[in-house]
This record gives C-alpha cells, sequence and structure tokens, in this order.
C-alpha cells in the first residue's frame, strides 16, 4: 500500500506547495484513491511534481462539506470523468466560520463546498455508513465517546436562516483493509479522534493498525491553559489504543509536538509531498 499526502499546511522535502487543506493519495492492488482533494487546484500540481496520474484515480472520498478538502475537486473532475466520488448527503449544507462580530469581512464567514460538486454525476452521496466494495468502506460518528474538540466551537451551520453549532454527521472515516494492514483515513477529526477511534472499534471490533487523520487542534493565538490540557489529555488516551498515528493538516505544529512528548515514536507527521510508510 501505497499512501502519499498530496497536499497539506507545511512544506515537506519534495518541493510540493503547502496549503490549508489536505488531500491523501492511495494507491492498493485493487484501488487509486483520493481522501480529499485540498484547497484548490494546487493539489493536482503536487501531483503531477510527484508523479502520480490523478486520471487513473477511481475512488475520491470527501471527508466533509469544507472548502480546503474539496476546492481542488471541480479540477479534478475536469481531467478524471470516471471516479466516483462518495460524500454525506449532508456535506452540501451551508457551513460557516463565525469569526466574530467585528471580523472585516463580516461575522461569518461560508467554508461549505462549491455547490457544483453536488450536481457532478459522478457524485455517489451516502446517508451514514456505507461499504464500497471489500477493501473499502466509510463509517460516521453517530454517538460520541468524547466532547467535541474546543476548536469546533465557531464551526456553524447556516439552516432556515439560523446560524446553529455544526454537529458534524457530515464528516465520514474511510476505512483501507488491504495487503493485511486496517488503515483509517479521516480528514479533520472534527468529531474528535478519539470518538473516532472508539467508533471504529465497535464498528470493526479492534484498533486500526494505522490512523491518518488532522486533529483539529491548531488555533492562531496561543492556547490557554485549558486549552493545553485538553490537548495533552488527548495524547494521554491516545497511548491507549494498539495504533500507530500520523498527523497533518488541521493539528497544528504547536499541538502537533506537545502530543509528541507524550507519545513518542506512536506519533508523526505528514507534511506535503511525503509518502507514508505502512509498515
Amino acid at each position: 500500500m501505497r499512501i502519499v499526502t498530496l497536499i497539506e499546511n507545511t512544506e515537506g522535502t519534495s518541493g510540493c506547495a503547502a496549503a490549508h487543506g489536505l488531500s491523501l493519495y492511495v494507491e492498493t492492488e485493487r484501488h487509486r484513491i483520493l481522501l480529499d482533494v485540498g484547497p484548490s487546484e494546487e493539489t493536482l500540481r503536487n501531483a503531477e511534481l510527484l508523479g502520480i496520474d490523478l486520471a487513473a484515480v477511481d475512488t475520491v472520498v470527501l471527508s466533509h462539506g469544507h472548502y480546503d478538502h474539496s476546492g481542488g475537486l471541480i479540477p479534478f473532475l475536469q481531467i478524471n470523468k470516471t471516479a466516483k466520488v462518495y460524500m454525506q448527503r449532508s456535506a452540501t449544507g451551508a457551513y460557516c466560520a463565525d469569526d466574530g462580530a467585528d471580523a472585516p469581512g463580516g461575522q461569518y464567514r461560508y467554508i461549505g463546498i462549491d455547490p457544483r460538486i453536488a450536481e457532478s454525476e459522478q457524485v455517489v452521496f451516502t446517508d451514514g455508513d456505507f461499504v464500497i466494495d471489500g477493501e473499502l468502506s466509510l463509517f460516521t460518528v453517530d454517538r460520541r465517546s468524547h466532547s467535541l474538540p474546543f476548536t469546533d466551537g465557531n464551526l456553524k451551520i447556516l439552516a432556515d436562516g439560523v446560524y446553529g453549532q455544526d454537529d458534524f454527521r457530515h464528516e465520514h472515516c474511510l476505512v483501507i483493509s488491504a495487503e493485511g494492514k486496517h488503515v483509517l483515513l479521516s480528514g479533520c477529526a472534527h468529531n474528535g479522534i478519539l470518538s473516532i477511534l472508539d467508533a471504529y472499534r465497535e464498528r470493526y471490533g479492534a484498533d486500526p493498525d494505522v490512523a491518518i487523520s488532522g486533529f483539529h487542534l491548531m488555533k492562531k493565538t496561543p492556547y490557554v491553559p485549558e486549552e493545553l490540557e485538553e490537548v495533552l489529555d488527548t495524547a494521554r488516551e491516545l497511548k491507549n489504543y494498539g495504533t500507530r498515528l500520523v498527523t497533518c493538516h488541521c493539528t497544528g505544529l504547536p499541538a502537533y509536538e506537545a502530543m509528541k512528548e507524550i507519545l513518542g515514536e506512536q506519533l508523526a507527521y505528514a507534511h506535503s509531498g511525503d509518502e507514508i510508510e505502512i509498515e
């Protein structure tokens, strides 16, 4: 199994562009897969630089309904007319970020997907868990074992003229069972990485061998003590899972470095263009 970080927030050694967003490319014996397509067509340029033929991709999984994971999808569909795109039906919602009443651009900023995506004949809408085939399956978190990450508080959905808290039912995770390994891929873990791993245990009866995900712990300002303690508590609990963890994107380097002190070799970071070893 080959897994490559096509784009995420930080530069690696490959020369690939970095941008706020995420796209992972996966090769198995049966499939060529994208989990998310990053924020823009820069994802496609990175793939070309890495020698990855996106026209050969047969499966795309959109992890949730935010622009930084879907912005490259319309350009991708212009070069690939056959890949199926799996997304939760609710990922088409009007998702927004509350930037505060004094924000220069207005309090609420649209962060949802391009509406044209939902019009594509290549899209397969799902409602909850879904089995693609014997190698690929999708699952959602319908009952959280832990509270939402503190960083989710400003994420909203506009419905019937009212901005309400996003419940993240539009988020699903991809499980790849191939070559004797079970790999869990998530975009941002908005439902919380601990709740996601517990939901995996409930459905699959064990821990995944590897979990690759942003942890959505990034902040633009320094952590207050309560926030830092939540980051550290998350790392302490992650030690209880028999899973190698690879993070990126919305975790943020300060949170990663703090968690790395606790998790050691169990946790690694994948930069733009990095290939992730599946041992």
